[in-house]
């Protein structure tokens, strides 16, 4: 009786019914037919009794699994050898040739497996780059938030402008109009750059610095002059643009791939923090001689914090900074700026010229009180505000919201704060960590100066309140930046278990329970 024959009539004699599997008599059948095709002269049959009778459909399993190719036997310690190997070789984590040295048996002497340089593992992570991955959901947490701030942008733009629109346009909707267009190509970019791989405008950064520089001279040779500053480029009668508006997202995307590709060397004065004070400030130096200091601030915060989390020098970087410090210190000590100075120290005095802003602006958030005055029922924005609808819309906000409007507006931002760098935190490769560090940077600060300066707790300095001021260019942006971030967060490495989680918290309280139930 073959071997084939005997194994047969010790199933059907043995073998319990209940046990069998139409997924092991298939595997058997094709193990059957296999073993027809492909049996060897030099194989000997089994003794009868030599094989043992499973009943469990482990069993089973195990002993009707297809075998591995057998390699050609040795002379000495071949049947050990080849059950050593064939365990070696089912227990193998693929994961771990690339940690450490596995010493396999191949004829008398082991080969170890050689471990990866770090040249090579260099190579491997920047391969990885290039490589598709698969997208998962967005922070739907961060995009409630920035369409809750777009929402409430334009109500107030609408309720901010009606009245100067009114009287200057001739249509109390004039403004509001423009911001809804603006809203809809910020929301439609958003879109766009949300479905974008992150990764891809590191091959477009340096072009956008090629462009982005150029439009900072061009706009100081003919751009329009507005408000004391040349800003804005304008395009027939209907269409203006800010190019410094661009040049902090063309920035925060150049300075996050340059930094990426420098690696250790950020923290070496040569090169790293040399050639990076050297583009900065000739970014910062452009916008300055636009007369927009404030948005030179969120330039100089936003890359600055951008250096600082890619590893820079601690020395270096303070030396840098207060050296930074000084020159903005000086340029706020000349010429108009120095009235600001004047206007902050005693916000009181001098309220019809220097300080008309500072202080109708503080007239206003004080005439609110905790609900405000109702929506449309502000009488600062009735000529006695400059510029309600655009840098004192936050004091429009609080005349009309009161104190609790104002401070959910300011609770909105930090919790954009709070998801943008937990984005940043949680990013799986250093470009996209050092880009939403940046883009976060960038918009928290730009809020944290506009209300400063409306509350006056900083020298008075006009910047748009992100998502709510009135401006075609800075909204289209900002939104276009927050897609951006939304993309980089369908790549984040969750936590096993986070904070605030169920899981967390449970196993925090146990933790505590049984540290008080011990003596």
């Amino acid at each position: 009786m073959d071997d084939k024959t005997g194994r047969d009539v010790r199933h059907k004699s043995f073998s319990p019914p209940g046990l069998r599997s139409p997924a092991l008599e298939s595997v058997e059948r094709r193990q059957r037919q296999a073993k027809e095709q492909t049996r060897s002269s030099t194989r000997k049959p089994r003794a009868r009794g030599s094989e043992k009778i499973a009943y469990a459909a482990e069993a089973q399993q195990e002993r009707s699994a297809p075998r591995h190719k057998s390699l050609p036997r040795k002379k000495s310690g071949t049947a050990k050898a080849s059950a050593r190997l064939g365990q070696d070789i089912r227990g193998l984590d693929l994961r771990a040739v690339w940690r450490q040295k596995l010493d396999l048996p191949s004829g008398k002497q082991g080969e170890p497996v050689q471990v990866i340089s770090e040249e090579e593992q260099q190579k491997l992570a920047e391969l990885e780059m290039q490589l598709p991955r698969e997208a998962g959901k967005i922070d739907s947490w961060l995009l409630v938030i920035v369409l809750a701030l777009l929402c409430i942008g334009l109500i107030m733009v609408y309720s901010a402008s009606a009245f100067s629109a009114a009287r200057y346009q001739g249509d109390a909707s004039y403004f509001f109009q423009r911001q809804l267009v603006a809203a809809f190509l910020g929301v439609i970019a958003m879109l766009v750059t949300m479905r974008i791989d992150y990764r891809l405008w590191r091959r477009f950064s340096l072009i956008g610095m090629l462009v982005a520089l150029p439009l900072l001279v061009l706009v100081l040779i003919i751009g329009t002059n507005a408000y004391g500053a040349s800003r804005w480029l304008t395009l027939g009668s209907f269409l203006s643009f800010q190019p410094s508006e661009l040049t902090k997202l063309v920035l925060a995307l150049y300075i996050a791939d340059w930094l990426a590709r420098k690696g250790k060397q950020v923290a070496t004065f040569l090169y790293g923090l040399a050639p990076f004070i050297i583009l900065v400030g000739i970014v910062l130096g452009l916008v300055l001689l636009e007369n927009d200091m404030g948005t030179a601030i969120v330039i100089a915060g936003l890359a600055a914090a951008m250096f600082f989390t890619a590893g820079a020098n601690i020395v270096q970087f303070l030396l840098a900074a207060a050296c930074g410090g000084l020159i903005f210190g000086l340029q706020t000590l000349s010429g108009y700026r120095s009235y600001r100075w004047k206007g902050f120290l005693d916000p009181f005095q001098h309220i019809t010229s220097i300080n008309l802003q500072l202080y109708q602006s503080l007239l206003a958030l004080g005439s609110g009180g905790w609900f405000g005055l109702g929506l449309g029922a502000s009488r600062q924005k009735t000529g006695w505000l400059p510029l309600p609808y655009i840098d004192s819309i936050f004091a429009i906000l609080g005349e009309e919201l009161g104190f609790i409007g104002s401070a959910a507006v300011i609770i909105l931002f930090l919790f954009l704060a709070f998801r943008g760098f937990r984005l940043a935190r949680r990013t799986q490769d250093i470009y996209g960590a050092l880009l939403a560090t940046g883009i976060t940077t960038w918009l928290v600060l730009q809020a944290i100066v506009n209300i400063a300066a409306t509350t006056g707790s900083i020298p008075y300095t006009g910047v748009p309140l992100p998502f709510i001021s009135y401006g075609g260019t800075a909204l289209v942006i900002s939104l276009a930046a927050v897609g951006i971030l939304l993309n980089i967060s369908r790549y984040i490495q969750e936590p096993e278990a986070p904070a605030l989680s169920k899981q967390a918290i449970t196993k925090t309280i146990k933790k505590r329970t049984v540290d008080k139930s011990r003596p």
